[in-house]
């Protein structure tokens, strides 16, 4: 008998959870796409909850102006790819986790390639085109999507599961075509708790317990603390 503490013995521990839940959360696949402020939260916890593979993707490199939200990263990264300073500090917090860091922006010639053999998708990214296309890429593979946004004060979370979609929330067509907003005001802390809330959507989904955000669109207001939901009705053909 291993005489090895258990790191997640208090996440076993949970009624629903257990040692199922466990294994087929070390047997899962991720994927994050954004390493941002959304994407570094999300992978923190997916990697310390026990997730087996983490593939992150993001092409960006560490700004200054990102400190502030992005937790993965210091004054040391700024000028580094966002995925390898990501890996190395996911490493030393889960070194049980296989970290694939990819340096690539996500379009519609490589989407396929780069989300194959995931079990569970994280949309981070922070474009309506984008998210356009690894949702509707997730569908066609029947892979369920963690999704957030966060702009100024505010937050969202939800999950597009097949039954819900992304055209549910933003039927579109979009009303313009920001290439990043990353220029934009952001409370810090509402990525964390966006990033958060979805990390924990994707541990659900993988371990396959509980329910999940599927038909609920989750609003966080920055300004008073105060979530609520909105209930979706699909729009869409599944």
């Amino acid at each position: 008998m291993s005489s090895s503490p258990d790191a997640f013995a208090r996440q076993r521990g949970l009624s629903g959870f257990g040692d199922d839940g466990q294994r087929a959360l070390a047997d899962a696949s991720i994927v994050v796409v954004g390493a941002g402020g959304l994407g570094c939260p999300a992978a923190l916890y997916l990697a310390a909850a026990g997730v087996g593979s983490l593939t992150l993707i993001d092409s960006d490199h560490v700004s200054v102006t990102n400190l502030h939200r992005q937790i993965l990263y210091g004054p040391d990264d700024v000028g580094r790819l966002k995925v390898d300073a990501a890996a190395q500090v996911l490493g030393r917090v889960a070194p049980g986790v296989t970290v694939r860091p990819v340096s690539e922006r996500l379009t519609e010639a490589n989407v396929r390639d780069l989300l194959a053999g995931h079990d569970v998708v994280v949309d981070a990214t922070d474009t309506m085109p984008v998210r356009r296309i690894i949702e509707a890429t997730a569908h066609g593979w029947g892979i369920p999507v963690a999704w957030g946004a966060v702009a100024g004060w505010h937050g969202q979370v939800t999950v597009f599961d097949g039954r819900y979609r992304l055209d549910d929330v933003f039927p579109g067509p979009d009303p313009f075509d920001l290439e990043t907003c990353d220029g934009g005001p952001v409370l810090g802390t509402v990525c964390g708790q966006v990033g958060t809330a979805m990390a924990s959507e994707a541990v659900r989904l993988a371990a396959r317990v509980g329910g999940s955000l599927a038909g609920t669109l989750a609003i966080v207001d920055g300004r008073t603390g105060r979530w609520r939901d909105v209930t979706l009705t699909p729009v869409t053909q599944p």
